[in-house]
């Protein structure tokens, strides 16, 4: 999905670039390029986080059974 987003933002801004002079169009370059950079890092960081908190979880389950078990 985050392919498809940098995709079309691309294609967004190489459709912009056709009618800028050539320092417009190489900075409207570099801001598509940073702002696909930015969503693929949101992205990212936002798969890690799911990871962390399904890790989280998943060690407090386990924490619950050890006390159950010592609890016996």
């Amino acid at each position: 999905m985050t392919k498809t987003i940098a995709l079309s933002l691309v294609l967004a801004a190489s459709l912009g670039l056709a009618a800028c002079s050539k320092q417009e169009a190489s900075s409207a370059s570099n801001n598509v390029a940073n702002a696909t950079d930015n969503a693929l890092n949101a992205a990212d960081n936002a798969m890690d986080a799911a990871m962390n908190a399904t890790a989280n979880v998943a060690n407090d389950a386990g924490n619950a059974a050890h006390n159950v078990a010592n609890t016996l």
